[in-house]
Order: C-alpha cells, then structure tokens, then sequence
C-alpha cells in the first residue's frame, strides 16, 4: 500500500512539475529587449498600447516604457534648441488640414 501511496505521489508530482513548466511566465519579455522603435512606429501608426503589446508579444508596461523614454529624449531634445514635434502624437491627433 505505501509503494503505491508513493508511486501516485511521484506521479502527481511529475505532472504538476510539467504542467508548471509548461505555462508561459509572468515575465515573457524577461532578458529579451524590447525594440522601442518598432513599439513607436506602432504607438505613431494609431494602435492602442493592448494592441501592441499583444502584437510584439511583450507586456503592456513595456510599451509604456518606450513611450517615457520617448517622451524624455524630446523633453532633452527641446531643451538642447533641436526642436522637435512631440513624438508620442500619433497622426490622428495632428491637426487635419
């Protein structure tokens, strides 16, 4: 009786260590980088930070990521005299002429 006790337990055991391996983490995008310029590419084409994220296969917080660091390289290039729209706009946003 305790070998069999032992065996289902080593079975059950098996099986939720598959199971576990098998499901996809929490942090997919974990030591992958993330290409920001396609990100905003996608964010300027009009598409929705789910959409994109879905799209690439990376977390919603990483799109929200590129789109900060994006905002911080206008921010620094405005204050360096370059100029330069506001690059998290996307087209819809631009006025129609």
């Amino acid at each position: 009786m305790k070998r069999f006790v032992m065996s289902l337990s080593a079975a059950a055991l098996g099986i939720t260590l598959g199971i576990a391996t098998s499901i996809p983490s929490a942090y997919a995008t974990a030591g992958k980088k993330v290409d920001c310029d396609a990100v905003m590419q996608e964010v300027n084409a009009g598409k929705k930070t789910k959409e994109i994220a879905k799209d690439m296969s990376i977390s919603a917080s990483s799109v929200y990521k590129c789109k900060k660091r994006e905002m911080a390289a206008a921010k620094t290039a405005a204050k360096a005299g370059n100029e330069v729209a506001s690059p998290a706009a996307s087209p819809a946003a631009a006025a129609k002429p």
